[in-house]
């Protein structure tokens, strides 16, 4: 060759020694990630690092020996190192394929390498040209990396786009210092630092991913434990947390039904998918992940729809007990909207994804079946009213009437009898006023004509007087002035429960003082009775919440929407509260 580059001298053999080393350390580095992870730019660097290796391989050997088909493999190597490191930067931020044109890449440094150094036999004319490719392709790469940046804000990615920016300038000096001797061996030492920066911003990346892999997959784990409280379903939160990744305009939930499958629910730019359906490209990827079950992620290079803006379709399939009930499809810019780099994390999120579904069935079906229950609790216990009014009519209206001319019909017997009858007649009506005493006993307790005839709050104080007992048992009942409005359902609750809790302060004894509290807020009715015994045993309190009477009590509140409470005070007596939500409001 016209010209040739200076001998080596031993400090720069073992620079290029040791930028073997390093690079070799780099080839492992990527390799391991590759089988870690089974990501292709990961095998394309390790491609790259190797290349590069074969390169300080070709460059050594020129060195030491001179020969000029190391010096053209050192600089077929040198430009696909640049081509694997384009490809690698391409694949990660874009998930580029290949093309047959990028096979002119690839054999330009072959054919210049071949001219610029057999025909031409000038070292110049046959390293500018590589250089030039070199640092292009290099700056290529690393404007990869910026874009990225660009689109999803990651701080690696720009990171190791400014390193190859740099790493591309560096080449430039190769024909005019380094060539000439002038950099040695510092020109080693700097393509040194420049790689080991360069596998470093590789270990950045990887350890971004997993981040915001973590984060991405914790926040939508989350969504999914958010319960029934919340007005959104745990899929529409889920869809809704799922715009906040990285580059993602738009998610979608679909399901599988009778072999084919529909899309159910949908945010942002997905919102009307469920409606107006969903572009191809989202279709076909849930379709995908259904045959395939794995991740997917798609690029689509040809937006042939017009409705369908975006670069990129990402899939997770959503697992049932046995088989795919459907698949999470998200869309936008990102190359991989999840950034999980183990697809292990993403099918066990697929498999809690559909546990959260199933379980919000089911708790929806619960849902149903309660209030289904208290529908038909409802019913029964309207049925029941209704049954013990008719009986009151009944007993109040017949049969007490026809007890109460019997009796008559016995005294005017008596008046007319000898007095060898009148001991029987006086036991004849004597029983029968026990009769009618018994019955009048049952229909007020089957119908308290008082809270029909006097309203709500003079009955619960006829009631209090019934039960007062001046020496044994002092019964206090308080009540807001004016009266509050209430339905019928609802007084007959509050009357029903005052009822109850004052036989339970009765039958169990060792009371001295029975306290009865009416009081409203702004939205309840709040009925308290308290007595100052000794409070529920603990057999007591169990037999008193599974049967008998607060146990009937506690299923007509249940049905009216509120809440019976039983409980011991602290230093001695027990509280029965009821609480009822006021149906009409509390008017003056």
């Amino acid at each position: 060759m016209n010209s040739s580059p200076i001998l080596p001298s031993d400090t720069e053999l073992a620079a290029a020694y040791l930028q073997l080393a390093v690079t070799l350390g780099l080839v492992v580095l990527c390799g391991i990630l590759n089988r870690r992870y089974r990501r292709q730019y990961f095998s394309l660097w390790a491609l790259a690092w190797a290349v590069y290796s074969l390169r300080l391989v070709a460059i050594i050997t020129f060195l030491i020996t001179g020969v000029q088909a190391s010096l053209f493999w050192h600089q077929v190597a040198t430009g696909w190192t640049a081509v694997a490191f384009l490809g690698a930067a391409f694949v990660f931020a874009q998930r580029a394929a290949w093309r047959p044109v990028y096979g002119v890449l690839v054999l330009f440094p072959v054919v210049w390498s071949f001219i610029g150094i057999y025909l031409l036999d000038d070292f110049v004319l046959a390293a500018v040209p590589m250089i030039l490719f070199l640092s292009v392709t290099t700056a290529a790469a690393g404007w990869a990396f910026f874009r990225y940046h660009r689109l999803v804000n990651s701080p690696a990615a720009r990171f190791l786009a400014l390193t190859l920016f740099l790493w591309a300038l560096h080449h430039l000096d190769y024909p005019l210092l380094r060539a000439q001797g002038a950099w040695n061996p510092w020109g080693y030492y700097l393509d040194i630092a420049f790689s080991i920066v360069v596998g470093l911003g590789i270990v950045f990346l990887v350890l971004e991913d997993l981040d915001q892999g973590l984060t991405n997959l914790t926040a939508l784990s989350g969504e999914l434990q958010g319960g029934l409280g919340r007005k959104e379903s745990n899929a529409e939160a889920m869809l809704r947390r799922a715009l906040s990744m990285r580059g993602v305009h738009g998610s979608a939930l679909w399901i599988t039904t009778e072999g084919n499958g529909h899309f159910v629910q949908g945010a942002g730019v997905a919102a009307l998918w469920p409606f107006e359906g969903a572009p191809e490209p989202a279709r076909r990827a849930a379709e995908q992940v259904r045959h395939e079950r794995v991740p997917s992620v798609t690029r689509w290079n040809e937006r042939h729809e017009k409705q369908f803006e975006h670069a990129y379709t990402a899939a997770l399939p959503v697992f049932g007990e046995e088989d795919v009930i459907g698949a999470i499809v998200v869309v936008g810019e990102a190359r991989d909207p999840f950034t999980v780099l183990d697809n292990r994390f993403l099918l066990a999120f697929g498999h809690q994804v559909g546990v959260a579904l199933a379980n919000e069935e089911l708790s929806r079906d619960l849902i149903k079946r309660t209030e289904e229950l208290e529908r038909l609790q409802a019913r029964m216990i309207h049925q029941h009213e209704e049954e013990r009014a008719r009986i009151w009519r009944e007993l109040h209206d017949e049969t007490a009437q026809v007890l109460a001319a019997l009796n008559l019909q016995l005294g005017v017997i008596a008046e007319r009898s000898d007095e060898a009858s009148a001991p029987a007649l006086d036991r004849a009506k004597t029983l029968l006023g026990e009769g009618i005493g018994s019955i009048r006993s049952v229909t007020r307790n089957l119908r308290p004509v008082a809270l029909d005839d006097l309203g709500l709050i003079p009955a619960m104080r006829a009631l209090a007087r019934d039960f007062h007992q001046p020496a044994t048992l002092d019964v206090d009942f308080k009540a807001p002035s004016p009266a509050p409005s209430l339905s019928s359902e609802t007084e007959s609750a509050v009357y029903r429960a005052m009822q109850e809790g004052l036989s339970n302060a009765v039958r169990h004894g060792a009371r001295s003082r029975v306290s009865v509290t009416l009081s409203c807020t702004e939205s309840h009715a709040i009925l308290t009775v308290e007595d100052d015994g000794p409070g529920f045993s603990e057999d007591i309190a169990v037999r008193l919440r599974s049967g008998g009477g607060l146990a009937g009590i506690r299923e007509r509140v249940a049905v009216l929407g509120g809440e019976l409470k039983m409980e011991n005070r602290n230093e001695n007596g027990a509280v029965v509260s009821v609480q009822l939500p006021l149906q009409n409001g509390n008017e003056e």
